[in-house]
């Protein structure tokens, strides 16, 4: 059973190789926590959670225990990556998407999971959680859009059980900044992260491609994750060990 929907700005596809009701009810409760976690984490609803506590509406202590780990995610990857990655841009509103997505699409595949679905792909926007193989011996197979000619893919990763994400500016434009300058990063075109989940894929996929070329060894150097990178000059660096169809 395959749906797509429009949600957090994105179609969202979940592809469950099962059939019947109850796997329709199991889809449904996917796509009802993304709507839900839209409507309590979007920095651009004036009513969510996020918001009201950027305003200061809401204190530390009234926050919910999903946007508290949430922040200290964020907080993570800000550590790790010396400030690139950062949800509080100077003068900028409380902006956690970065983690929100990848956090958000890996607990509904753990959704999907506890109820006992155990062969599926969940792609949000082109990040995307697995699990199982869709045929014996053939895992699924994630195509890597290219970044320059809209239609294309670059490569065909493998995935059995685990994530894929990838940071880019062909759907948004300069949407990721670096939080050290508050800039738009150079030298990236592409940044791909492979892992066992994608809380973990598209958080160190945005910090990377935040960081610019100093992003190809440092996110290459980080434990459990295979890359596929794509800089401003063509050149393509991957991890010796990525899954490629």
């Amino acid at each position: 059973m395959n749906r797509v929907e429009q949600v957090m700005g994105l179609p969202v596809s979940v592809d469950v190789r099962a059939d019947g009701e109850l796997v329709g009810h199991a889809i449904d409760g996917v796509f009802g926590w993304l709507r839900e976690v839209d409507a309590r984490f979007s920095p651009f609803k004036d009513g969510s959670e996020v918001c009201r506590y950027d305003r200061g509406e809401l204190a530390p202590s009234e926050l919910s225990d999903d946007l508290l780990e949430v922040l200290s995610l964020c907080d993570h990857y800000e550590r790790l990556s010396g400030g690139a990655f950062t949800a509080r841009l100077p003068g900028r509103r409380l902006d956690p998407n970065a983690v929100v997505k990848g956090w958000a699409v890996q607990r509904a595949a753990s959704l999907l999971l506890a109820e006992g679905l155990d062969v599926f792909c969940v792609n949000a926007g082109g990040d995307v959680v697995t699990s199982g193989e869709p045929e014996p011996g053939r895992p699924w197979r994630v195509g890597i859009r290219h970044p320059e000619r809209p239609g294309s893919v670059c490569a065909v990763v493998e995935s059995s059980g685990g994530a894929v994400a990838t940071s880019a500016e062909y759907e948004r434009g300069a949407h990721i900044l670096d939080g050290r300058t508050g800039r738009p990063p150079v030298g990236l075109l592409s940044v791909t992260v492979t892992a066992d989940d994608l809380v973990t894929a598209d958080s160190l996929a945005t910090a990377a491609f935040a960081m610019g070329t100093e992003g190809i060894a440092w996110v290459a150097a980080q434990p459990g994750c295979q890359v596929l990178i794509v800089d401003a000059n063509r050149q393509v660096h991957r991890s010796p060990g990525l899954r490629l169809a």
